[in-house]
């Protein structure tokens, strides 16, 4: 981690190269979570940039940080590596499969399985109001809802209550950054936590 000289509040942080991505195969990273939580967002599984660097959504091009901005949760657009703030504002990560892998569909329906079963000791240890699961297919192989759509969901999760996000990967193009930070912003109006944006 560097400072960039013309621009000492801009902090550079190096890109992990090839041998380090490749090592961070079936790695797994800390989940960020605290008690009383407004929202626990839930990824699918840590991508290989986000095993290696230690970041939830790490991987350039991965929109979850721009959404939650977009959508109200953060004051201003947070890096991966300040995920440690977001606890402070009511908001946690984790993940429905722990181990890291290049792409989510590398991931086994047992794996969803037995992750969505690990999610749910998670929420009834820290209880947050909302859990926000980042990606409607693994929602639906995990939680045995074939039919479940983005937004609320009528079924809770150990008391909490459910919503489904659009994935944030790059990779899926029928969301653009704008209808993703929408579909945030949606998220954050129902669980009635204010627009951090404007305060």
């Amino acid at each position: 981690m560097t400072t960039d000289p013309g621009h000492p509040s801009v902090v550079r942080h190096p890109r992990p190269t090839r041998a380090e991505l490749a090592a961070a195969t079936d790695r797994t990273i800390p989940d960020v979570l605290g008690p009383g939580l407004a929202v626990l967002f839930v990824g699918i599984n840590p991508g290989l940039w986000s095993a290696a660097t230690g970041w939830h959504f790490a991987r350039p091009g991965n929109r979850f940080w721009p959404a939650l901005h977009q959508g109200g949760f953060t004051p201003r657009l947070l890096h991966p590596s300040e995920q440690g703030n977001l606890p402070a504002l009511g908001l946690g990560i984790t993940n429905m499969a722990a181990r890291a892998s290049a792409r989510a569909d590398e991931l086994s329906t047992e794996e969803l399985l037995d992750g969505a079963e690990i999610l749910a000791d998670k929420v009834a240890r820290y209880r947050p109001d909302w859990v926000a699961v980042v990606g409607v297919t693994a929602y639906r192989i995990g939680f045995r809802r074939p039919k479940a759509a983005f937004g609320p969901q009528p079924e809770a999760l150990a008391g909490a209550r459910l919503w489904v996000l659009p994935n944030p990967s790059g990779l899926n193009a029928h969301f653009t950054p704008v209808t993703l930070g929408l579909a945030f912003a949606e998220l954050r109006a129902a669980t009635g936590l204010p627009d951090r944006r404007t305060a």
